[in-house]
Protein backbone atom coordinates (compact mmCIF):
# COMPACT_ATOMS: atom_id res chain seq x y z
CA UNK A 1 0.00 0.00 0.00
CA UNK A 2 1.27 3.48 -0.85
CA UNK A 3 2.28 5.55 2.19
CA UNK A 4 0.09 8.51 3.13
CA UNK A 5 0.73 11.88 4.75
CA UNK A 6 -0.41 10.36 8.05
CA UNK A 7 2.31 7.70 7.76
CA UNK A 8 4.97 10.38 7.13
CA UNK A 9 3.67 12.35 10.11
CA UNK A 10 3.84 9.28 12.37
CA UNK A 11 7.44 8.43 11.38
CA UNK A 12 8.56 12.07 11.65
CA UNK A 13 6.76 12.59 14.95
CA UNK A 14 4.79 15.59 13.75
CA UNK A 15 1.19 16.31 12.76
CA UNK A 16 -0.20 15.69 9.25
CA UNK A 17 -0.77 19.47 9.02
CA UNK A 18 2.95 20.06 9.54
CA UNK A 19 3.80 17.57 6.79
CA UNK A 20 1.35 19.35 4.47
CA UNK A 21 2.97 22.71 5.27
CA UNK A 22 6.41 21.28 4.44
CA UNK A 23 5.15 19.85 1.15
CA UNK A 24 3.48 23.11 0.12
CA UNK A 25 6.17 25.35 1.61
CA UNK A 26 3.57 27.30 3.58
CA UNK A 27 4.19 29.12 6.85
CA UNK A 28 7.25 28.97 9.05
CA UNK A 29 8.81 25.53 9.48
CA UNK A 30 11.93 25.03 11.57
CA UNK A 31 14.89 23.47 9.79
CA UNK A 32 14.98 20.51 12.19
CA UNK A 33 11.27 19.77 11.63
CA UNK A 34 11.68 20.08 7.85
CA UNK A 35 14.61 17.67 7.98
CA UNK A 36 12.59 15.10 10.00
CA UNK A 37 9.74 15.23 7.48
CA UNK A 38 12.09 14.86 4.51
CA UNK A 39 13.88 11.92 6.14
CA UNK A 40 10.53 10.24 6.87
CA UNK A 41 9.49 10.70 3.23
CA UNK A 42 12.71 9.07 2.06
CA UNK A 43 12.36 6.21 4.51
CA UNK A 44 8.80 5.48 3.38
CA UNK A 45 9.51 6.23 -0.29
CA UNK A 46 6.67 8.74 -0.15
CA UNK A 47 5.95 11.01 -3.10
CA UNK A 48 3.42 13.86 -2.93
CA UNK A 49 0.23 13.51 -4.97
CA UNK A 50 0.65 16.19 -7.65
CA UNK A 51 -3.00 15.95 -8.68
CA UNK A 52 -4.25 16.61 -5.16
CA UNK A 53 -1.69 19.39 -4.73
CA UNK A 54 -2.76 21.05 -7.99
CA UNK A 55 -6.37 21.07 -6.80
CA UNK A 56 -5.25 22.85 -3.65
CA UNK A 57 -3.06 25.49 -5.33
CA UNK A 58 -5.25 25.66 -8.49
CA UNK A 59 -2.22 25.14 -10.73
CA UNK A 60 -0.85 21.95 -12.34
CA UNK A 61 2.44 23.27 -13.70
CA UNK A 62 1.63 21.37 -16.90
CA UNK A 63 1.94 22.89 -20.39
CA UNK A 64 0.41 21.25 -23.45
CA UNK A 65 2.47 21.36 -26.65
CA UNK A 66 0.84 20.54 -30.00
CA UNK A 67 2.95 20.27 -33.18
CA UNK A 68 2.30 18.61 -36.56
CA UNK A 69 5.29 16.26 -36.29
CA UNK A 70 8.24 15.38 -34.13
CA UNK A 71 10.24 13.84 -37.00
CA UNK A 72 11.08 17.16 -38.65
CA UNK A 73 14.48 18.28 -37.26
CA UNK A 74 13.22 21.84 -36.80
CA UNK A 75 10.27 20.83 -34.66
CA UNK A 76 12.39 18.28 -32.81
CA UNK A 77 14.93 20.94 -31.82
CA UNK A 78 12.21 23.47 -30.97
CA UNK A 79 10.42 20.97 -28.72
CA UNK A 80 13.74 20.09 -27.03
CA UNK A 81 14.26 23.74 -26.09
CA UNK A 82 10.60 24.19 -25.08
CA UNK A 83 10.81 21.25 -22.67
CA UNK A 84 14.22 22.20 -21.33
CA UNK A 85 13.31 25.82 -20.63
CA UNK A 86 9.86 25.02 -19.23
CA UNK A 87 11.44 22.46 -16.90
CA UNK A 88 13.90 25.04 -15.62
CA UNK A 89 10.88 27.15 -14.60
CA UNK A 90 9.16 24.26 -12.83
CA UNK A 91 6.77 23.23 -15.63
CA UNK A 92 6.33 19.84 -17.29
CA UNK A 93 5.34 19.26 -20.91
CA UNK A 94 2.57 17.10 -22.36
CA UNK A 95 3.65 16.58 -25.98
CA UNK A 96 1.02 16.04 -28.68
CA UNK A 97 1.94 15.03 -32.25
CA UNK A 98 -1.06 15.93 -34.43
CA UNK A 99 0.42 14.51 -37.69
CA UNK A 100 -1.20 17.44 -39.47
CA UNK A 101 -4.68 15.98 -38.86
CA UNK A 102 -7.46 18.31 -37.75
CA UNK A 103 -9.36 15.59 -35.90
CA UNK A 104 -6.26 14.63 -33.92
CA UNK A 105 -5.51 18.25 -33.11
CA UNK A 106 -9.02 18.81 -31.77
CA UNK A 107 -8.85 15.58 -29.78
CA UNK A 108 -5.57 16.67 -28.19
CA UNK A 109 -7.03 20.06 -27.31
CA UNK A 110 -9.86 18.40 -25.43
CA UNK A 111 -7.47 15.95 -23.75
CA UNK A 112 -5.21 18.76 -22.55
CA UNK A 113 -8.15 20.60 -21.05
CA UNK A 114 -9.31 17.44 -19.28
CA UNK A 115 -5.81 17.17 -17.80
CA UNK A 116 -6.10 20.72 -16.48
CA UNK A 117 -3.00 22.09 -18.23
CA UNK A 118 -2.11 25.65 -17.27
CA UNK A 119 -1.64 26.63 -20.93
CA UNK A 120 -0.95 25.44 -24.48
CA UNK A 121 1.77 26.18 -27.05
CA UNK A 122 0.72 25.15 -30.56
CA UNK A 123 2.35 25.14 -33.96
CA UNK A 124 0.02 22.72 -35.72
CA UNK A 125 -1.05 23.36 -39.31
CA UNK A 126 -4.82 23.31 -39.26
CA UNK A 127 -6.72 26.58 -39.27
CA UNK A 128 -10.11 27.71 -38.10
CA UNK A 129 -10.21 25.43 -35.07
CA UNK A 130 -12.56 27.23 -32.71
CA UNK A 131 -11.34 25.18 -29.75
CA UNK A 132 -8.22 27.36 -29.55
CA UNK A 133 -10.31 30.35 -28.51
CA UNK A 134 -10.69 29.04 -24.96
CA UNK A 135 -11.79 31.46 -22.21
CA UNK A 136 -9.38 31.53 -19.27
CA UNK A 137 -6.92 29.09 -20.89
CA UNK A 138 -3.65 30.73 -22.02
CA UNK A 139 -2.53 29.78 -25.54
CA UNK A 140 0.51 30.84 -27.60
CA UNK A 141 0.90 30.08 -31.30
CA UNK A 142 4.22 29.41 -32.98
CA UNK A 143 4.22 30.54 -36.61
CA UNK A 144 0.44 30.00 -36.70
CA UNK A 145 -2.52 32.35 -36.40
CA UNK A 146 -4.68 30.23 -34.09
CA UNK A 147 -7.30 32.81 -33.15
CA UNK A 148 -7.67 36.59 -32.97
CA UNK A 149 -6.93 36.52 -29.24
CA UNK A 150 -3.84 34.29 -29.41
CA UNK A 151 -0.34 35.81 -29.41
CA UNK A 152 2.01 34.53 -32.11
CA UNK A 153 5.77 34.01 -31.99
CA UNK A 154 7.78 33.64 -35.20
CA UNK A 155 11.09 34.39 -36.79
CA UNK A 156 11.34 37.29 -39.24
CA UNK A 157 10.02 35.31 -42.20
CA UNK A 158 9.89 38.32 -44.50
CA UNK A 159 13.50 39.30 -43.83
CA UNK A 160 14.55 35.68 -44.25
CA UNK A 161 12.81 35.52 -47.62
CA UNK A 162 14.50 38.73 -48.73
CA UNK A 163 17.93 37.55 -47.59
CA UNK A 164 17.61 34.21 -49.40
CA UNK A 165 16.35 35.67 -52.67
CA UNK A 166 18.80 38.56 -52.68
CA UNK A 167 21.71 36.17 -52.13
CA UNK A 168 20.78 34.16 -55.23
CA UNK A 169 20.45 37.36 -57.26
CA UNK A 170 23.83 38.57 -55.98
CA UNK A 171 25.27 35.23 -57.11
CA UNK A 172 24.13 36.03 -60.70
CA UNK A 173 21.25 33.53 -60.80
CA UNK A 174 18.86 34.51 -63.59
CA UNK A 175 16.08 31.94 -63.14
CA UNK A 176 15.24 31.65 -59.45
CA UNK A 177 12.36 29.45 -58.29
CA UNK A 178 10.85 29.27 -54.82
CA UNK A 179 9.49 26.06 -53.25
CA UNK A 180 6.97 26.63 -50.48
CA UNK A 181 4.23 24.85 -48.54
CA UNK A 182 0.52 25.31 -49.34
CA UNK A 183 -0.36 29.00 -49.55
CA UNK A 184 -3.79 28.48 -47.96
CA UNK A 185 -2.22 27.91 -44.55
CA UNK A 186 -2.64 30.99 -42.37
CA UNK A 187 0.93 31.28 -41.18
CA UNK A 188 3.59 34.00 -40.94
CA UNK A 189 5.82 31.65 -42.96
CA UNK A 190 3.90 32.81 -46.06
CA UNK A 191 5.89 36.03 -45.73
CA UNK A 192 8.91 34.14 -47.09
CA UNK A 193 7.05 33.77 -50.39
CA UNK A 194 5.86 37.38 -50.30
CA UNK A 195 9.45 38.58 -49.83
CA UNK A 196 10.71 36.34 -52.64
CA UNK A 197 8.11 37.69 -55.05
CA UNK A 198 8.76 41.32 -54.14
CA UNK A 199 12.54 41.01 -54.47
CA UNK A 200 12.16 39.26 -57.83
CA UNK A 201 9.84 42.01 -59.06
CA UNK A 202 12.23 44.70 -57.83
CA UNK A 203 14.92 43.18 -60.05
CA UNK A 204 12.65 42.71 -63.04
CA UNK A 205 12.50 38.92 -62.64
CA UNK A 206 9.50 36.63 -63.00
CA UNK A 207 8.69 34.97 -59.64
CA UNK A 208 7.71 31.30 -59.86
CA UNK A 209 6.63 29.31 -56.81
CA UNK A 210 6.01 25.58 -56.57
CA UNK A 211 3.92 24.35 -53.65
CA UNK A 212 4.69 21.01 -52.03
CA UNK A 213 1.65 18.91 -51.23
CA UNK A 214 3.26 16.05 -49.33
CA UNK A 215 5.53 14.57 -52.01
CA UNK A 216 8.57 16.85 -52.15
CA UNK A 217 10.47 14.75 -54.66
CA UNK A 218 7.60 14.65 -57.17
CA UNK A 219 7.22 18.43 -56.93
CA UNK A 220 10.93 19.00 -57.45
CA UNK A 221 11.11 16.62 -60.43
CA UNK A 222 8.19 18.49 -61.97
CA UNK A 223 10.03 21.78 -61.39
CA UNK A 224 13.14 20.55 -63.22
CA UNK A 225 11.09 19.15 -66.09
CA UNK A 226 9.06 22.33 -66.57
CA UNK A 227 11.96 24.73 -65.96
CA UNK A 228 15.25 23.16 -67.07
CA UNK A 229 16.68 26.70 -67.16
CA UNK A 230 16.46 27.06 -63.36
CA UNK A 231 19.78 28.13 -61.85
CA UNK A 232 18.71 29.13 -58.34
CA UNK A 233 16.28 27.54 -55.86
CA UNK A 234 15.06 29.01 -52.58
CA UNK A 235 13.48 26.20 -50.55
CA UNK A 236 11.21 27.15 -47.66
CA UNK A 237 12.81 24.60 -45.34
CA UNK A 238 16.01 22.58 -45.17
CA UNK A 239 14.28 19.23 -45.73
CA UNK A 240 12.98 20.48 -49.08
CA UNK A 241 16.44 21.87 -49.86
CA UNK A 242 17.98 18.47 -49.06
CA UNK A 243 15.58 16.81 -51.51
CA UNK A 244 16.49 19.42 -54.14
CA UNK A 245 20.16 18.49 -53.75
CA UNK A 246 19.39 14.77 -54.07
CA UNK A 247 17.19 15.18 -57.17
CA UNK A 248 19.66 17.60 -58.76
CA UNK A 249 22.45 15.06 -58.31
CA UNK A 250 20.36 12.38 -60.06
CA UNK A 251 19.83 14.81 -62.92
CA UNK A 252 23.55 15.60 -63.16
CA UNK A 253 23.05 19.21 -62.15
CA UNK A 254 26.32 20.53 -60.74
CA UNK A 255 25.94 22.45 -57.49
CA UNK A 256 26.81 25.26 -57.07
CA UNK A 257 28.14 25.75 -60.60
CA UNK A 258 24.94 25.53 -62.64
CA UNK A 259 22.44 25.44 -59.76
CA UNK A 260 22.59 27.27 -56.44
CA UNK A 261 20.36 26.26 -53.51
CA UNK A 262 19.44 27.89 -50.22
CA UNK A 263 17.18 26.44 -47.52
CA UNK A 264 15.50 27.71 -44.39
CA UNK A 265 15.67 26.72 -40.68
CA UNK A 266 19.34 26.03 -39.88
CA UNK A 267 18.85 23.24 -37.35
CA UNK A 268 21.72 21.50 -35.58
CA UNK A 269 20.86 18.33 -37.53
CA UNK A 270 21.22 20.14 -40.85
CA UNK A 271 24.54 21.62 -39.80
CA UNK A 272 25.86 18.12 -39.05
CA UNK A 273 24.38 16.20 -42.00
CA UNK A 274 24.45 18.95 -44.65
CA UNK A 275 27.13 21.45 -43.63
CA UNK A 276 27.44 22.47 -47.28
CA UNK A 277 23.86 23.83 -47.41
CA UNK A 278 23.36 27.58 -47.36
CA UNK A 279 20.33 28.44 -45.25
CA UNK A 280 18.41 31.02 -43.28
CA UNK A 281 18.84 30.10 -39.63
CA UNK A 282 15.94 30.66 -37.26
CA UNK A 283 16.76 31.47 -33.61
CA UNK A 284 15.19 28.21 -32.41
CA UNK A 285 16.23 28.41 -28.76
CA UNK A 286 15.05 32.03 -28.48
CA UNK A 287 11.74 31.16 -30.16
CA UNK A 288 11.12 28.37 -27.65
CA UNK A 289 11.96 30.54 -24.65
CA UNK A 290 9.81 33.41 -25.92
CA UNK A 291 6.83 31.07 -26.36
CA UNK A 292 7.22 29.79 -22.80
CA UNK A 293 7.73 33.27 -21.34
CA UNK A 294 4.62 34.60 -23.10
CA UNK A 295 2.55 31.65 -21.92
CA UNK A 296 3.66 32.02 -18.30
CA UNK A 297 2.87 35.74 -18.45
CA UNK A 298 -0.67 34.79 -19.44
CA UNK A 299 -0.85 32.11 -16.73
CA UNK A 300 0.28 34.61 -14.10
CA UNK A 301 -2.05 37.34 -15.38
CA UNK A 302 0.84 39.58 -16.43
CA UNK A 303 0.45 39.46 -20.21
CA UNK A 304 0.06 42.75 -22.06
CA UNK A 305 -2.43 42.28 -24.91
CA UNK A 306 -0.25 44.57 -27.03
CA UNK A 307 2.17 41.62 -27.31
CA UNK A 308 0.07 39.97 -30.02
CA UNK A 309 3.00 39.26 -32.33
CA UNK A 310 6.67 38.68 -31.49
CA UNK A 311 9.12 38.54 -34.39
CA UNK A 312 12.69 37.36 -33.82
CA UNK A 313 15.65 38.00 -36.18
CA UNK A 314 17.05 35.41 -38.59
CA UNK A 315 20.60 34.90 -39.82
CA UNK A 316 21.96 34.10 -43.27
CA UNK A 317 24.44 31.20 -43.24
CA UNK A 318 26.23 30.97 -46.56
CA UNK A 319 28.00 27.75 -47.45
CA UNK A 320 29.01 25.66 -50.46
CA UNK A 321 25.63 25.40 -52.23
CA UNK A 322 25.67 29.11 -53.11
CA UNK A 323 29.38 29.82 -53.55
Amino acid sequence: MKPKISDVARVAGVSPTTVSRVLNNRGYIGEETRKKVQEAMEELNYFPNDIARSLFIKKTYLIGVIFPTTSNPFYGQLIFHLENYANSLGYKILLCNSQGREDKEKSYLHMLQRNQVDGIIAGAHNRGIEEYDIPNLPVVGFDRYLSKNTPVVSSDNYDGGRKATQLLINKKCNHIIHINGPSDLETPANLRRKAYEEVMNEHGRNPITYETLGDNEATINKLFEEHPEVDGIFASDDLIAATVLRVAKKRNRKIPYDLKVIGYDGTDTTKVLLPELSTIAQPIKEIAETCVDLLIKQIDGKWDEKEQQTILPVKLIESETTI
